[in-house]
């Protein structure tokens, strides 16, 4: 499968800490890509696509952590071109991650290594997996894998994820569902601003 261009650029809305936000819209720092083993998209700098209260309310939540990356919420807005994006909203690219998670599980085998696993944290909500330690291990290998079989780069990922309480008692529609990207190549970032308040 070649890459899909996308011609057209989204905003988006990155949650952190208005020091961050200084620092980048100053001219120096670079944002940095998110590595954790539990990212919802694999590796990357993630936005909310034209979420800003989704971005400010993340930024506030994380700063009621005891780990205190953020002390001072804030939101970076963002022009995203999204260009060769494995746009997990296009069925296409399902079934390319279905096709390759037949392969990732089979190295694991090899290697002798155990399945990870998506799980709840302690005060989420029961069955929407926050750390997806699969998803993202799945997507990280089937991207490392295309470029380095096919020469296939993608330099954008986005998914749609429905999380959160229902919006009201016996919908389907929950509170916290959004549109994620995560931005693998910061060439792809077109424009940083500041978020409105």
């Amino acid at each position: 499968m070649a890459n899909s261009q996308y011609q057209r650029t989204v905003i988006g809305f990155h949650g952190c800490d208005a020091t961050i936000a200084n620092e980048m819209l100053a001219g120096r720092l670079q944002l940095k890509p998110s590595a954790n083993a539990y990212d919802w998209l694999g590796n990357g700098i993630y936005f909310w696509e034209h979420g800003p209260q989704r971005a400010r309310e993340w930024a506030i939540e994380q700063a009621r952590l005891a780990s205190k990356k953020i002390t001072e919420p804030t939101v970076l807005g963002a022009k995203i071109e999204l260009r060769d994006c494995l746009d997990l909203l296009d069925i296409a690219h399902t079934r390319l991650l279905a096709e390759w998670y037949s392969n990732f599980r089979h190295s694991m085998q090899e290697k002798g290594i155990q399945l990870p696993q998506n799980r709840d944290t302690p005060g989420s909500r029961r069955g929407d997996r926050v750390l997806r330690f699969r998803d993202c291990a799945v997507i990280d290998f089937t991207l490392e894998g295309l470029a380095r079989t096919q020469g296939i780069v993608y330099q954008t990922v986005r998914g749609v994820f429905v999380e959160g309480r229902p919006a009201f008692p016996g919908s389907k529609i929950a509170l916290k569902s959004h549109i994620q990207i995560a931005v693998r190549d910061p060439a792809c970032l077109a424009q940083v601003f500041r978020a409105e308040h």
